[in-house]
């Protein structure tokens, strides 16, 4: 099968190309190198330098290598540049992904897989299992709302033009390639930091609850609903919550640090509580997540220390 990997330079996309290169298929990867990086980039796979928001080049990029599934992974993805810049994130978001959706049209793509956002979406889960996909929606950022309206799209398109999608809402992703110095997750800050003998910062009191979920696992899905899951949603993510706190002392144990956290002021608008049900991928295709937090952290940080 001939797959493109929008954002297939960057720290998720990198990782599900990777997994359809070792599956045998023959991957394209579109990427404008804004925050993806050129060691990411797997040689098996054919390099597009194309910006998303250039239609022309889009357009001409989608009929050269004529793909049969596109994965879109490319977006701007710092949630607090969507509050400052939000012109800017809708442009990326939204239009980028229109001019795909039109390129994916015009050349008889069969199928578009995006990658969206659990925790954006839903907002503060009191929901023990974690939220269905079927739970409220309450996307507060402009980040949330653009990732929405792209799934919206994707439904408009799948009746309009007949252009199938799957959709995967990812909980808190991390593992290798992350990077610990752009708008990473912390556990990527935490590995960068305590590497380097530094004491990290922990905001707010460190309670916090997130549904963390290794890449590894997410490329996994990716490679499963290549021809599967057509025109649905799917939570990806493992069902169990985990405590800033937790990883901070887990990281500490794995590295033998003896230094402390520094705790700060919490961050406005920050979630308490996010965790996903996986239960509707899990009967449906049979996904599941095979690494827990501790080997999930032990392979992060065997990376982050090359």
């Amino acid at each position: 099968m001939k797959i493109l990997v929008t954002g297939g330079a960057g720290f998720i996309g990198s990782n599900v190309v990777d997994a359809y290169t070792a599956a045998g298929h023959e991957v394209g990867i579109l990427d404008n190198l804004s925050t993806g990086k050129k060691q990411n980039l797997n040689p098996k796979a054919k390099f597009f330098q194309v910006d998303l928001c250039n239609r022309e080049q889009v357009f001409a990029t989608v009929a050269d290598f004529s793909p049969n599934v596109i994965n879109h992974h490319a977006a701007q993805i710092d949630v607090r540049k969507s509050v400052t810049d939000p012109v800017f994130n809708a442009e990326v978001n939204e239009i980028g992904t229109l001019n795909l959706l039109d390129a994916a049209v015009r050349n008889k793509v069969t199928k578009i897989i995006f990658s969206s956002t659990g925790g954006a979406l839903y907002g503060e889960v009191k929901e023990k299992a974690g939220a269905e996909e079927t739970h409220s929606l309450e996307p507060i950022s402009p980040y949330a709302i653009t990732k929405r309206s792209v799934e919206m799209y994707l439904f408009a398109y799948q009746q309009l033009y007949g252009l199938n999608f799957t959709v995967l809402r990812y909980g808190n992703v991390y593992g290798p390639r992350q990077d610990p110095l752009g708008e990473a997750g912390v556990i990527a800050i935490f590995c960068g930091k305590l590497l380097a003998g530094q004491e990290p910062t922990i905001f707010g009191d460190g309670k916090q609850l997130r549904d963390y979920v290794y890449v590894g696992d997410i490329a996994a899905a990716n490679l499963l609903v290549l021809n599967k899951g057509e025109n649905q949603m799917f939570n990806i993510g493992r069902g169990v919550v985990v405590s800033v706190n937790q990883l901070f002392d887990e990281l500490k144990k794995q590295l033998g640090f003896n230094g402390e956290a520094v705790y700060a002021a919490p961050r406005a608008g920050e979630l308490f509580r996010s965790v996903l049900s996986a239960k509707k991928i899990k009967k449906t295709l049979g996904w599941e997540p095979m690494v827990d937090i501790k080997k999930g952290l032990k392979l992060t940080l065997a990376w982050a220390k090359k």
